[in-house]
């Protein structure tokens, strides 16, 4: 019966629901000591919806982990554009990254072996191996391309939120997880949603392929909700687009955070002032001020 419901983003595969819990939590109760809040969470407040193990490749005899991945295995269109989209981004914001010229933009392999070797790089994805960056463009496309996964997805966040959830925190892919859970249930008693390092404003990628209902369509508010927080830091590659309000309206509050070398790491969104006082609106508009 949580009333913060958290939804994680990419590269959670090799995580579960309580370990996820076990860091957001913490984060969640100093976001709000940031803030000056008079609300708290109980480990029982929060619950974390996990999905990563719909990517979790099955085990084998001898299996050593993710398998092995290179550029041949980045499939033309979805992955290659938006591998392509994180590449001109991070070398906006890394002065390290060499940019794409107007020759690599157009996809070939040679083009997206050059952008996994140039991310490969930046400080964003520093330690992430190759075959995890692959994987991590497989999972945005698997989400947003192939319905069953999408249902089996929202399935999971359905059951997680009761009628006492207040509040629904979207890292990352799991933004875009929230916004159409909500969307396609406005009767959920859910008064906040909080984004943070969100792809939810990527024309074409992300933000045309948005499904928000039987009669809804990309750009509308979502649900019950009142209050919207969008979060990024500004070296935040996956969150190409940090404004959200020109495509889904004025009444999203977005905000710049400063997360450090770990840009789009969630705890440290969760940990920020801005996130505690999204936080506490949600919860005091229940009238529970408090543990």
């Amino acid at each position: 019966m949580a009333r913060v419901v958290c939804i994680h983003g990419i590269g959670q595969q090799h995580t579960g629901e309580r370990e996820l819990r076990g860091t957001w939590h913490p984060a969640l109760r100093d976001g709000l000591i940031r803030a000056g809040a008079v609300t708290d969470l109980a480990a029982d407040d929060v619950r974390c919806v996990f999905y990563g193990d719909l990517f979790r490749p099955p085990g084998r005899t001898l299996a050593l982990g993710d398998p092995p991945l290179d550029a041949s295995d980045v499939a033309d269109g979805f992955e290659s554009e938006l591998l392509l989209a994180w590449w001109a981004e991070a070398a906006r914001t890394d002065g390290t990254v060499l940019p794409p010229d107007a020759r690599t933009l157009v996809r070939t392999p040679q083009a997206v072996q050059r952008a996994l070797n140039a991310l490969s790089r930046s400080r964003f994805f520093a330690g992430v191996a190759l075959r995890g960056l692959v994987l991590d463009l497989r999972q945005v496309r698997g989400y947003l391309c192939d319905p069953a996964l999408r249902d089996a997805v929202q399935h999971r966040v359905a059951d997680a939120v009761t009628e006492r959830t207040r509040v629904v925190v979207g890292h990352s892919l799991g933004s875009v997880v929230a916004y159409e859970a909500l969307c396609a249930r406005p009767d959920w008693p859910v008064r906040t949603l909080l984004t943070l390092g969100s792809p939810l404003g990527v024309r074409n990628l992300v933000f045309d392929r948005l499904r928000t209902g039987p009669t809804g369509s990309p750009g509308d508010w979502p649900g019950s909700v009142r209050h919207w927080t969008n979060l990024a830091d500004e070296g935040d590659v996956v969150a190409l687009v940090k404004d959200l309000r020109p495509l889904f309206g004025e009444r999203v509050r977005c905000q710049v955070v400063h997360n450090g070398a770990r840009a789009h790491d969630a705890t440290r969104y969760l940990n920020t002032a801005e996130a505690g006082h999204a936080v506490e609106e949600g919860c005091r508009e229940t009238g529970e001020a408090g543990v």
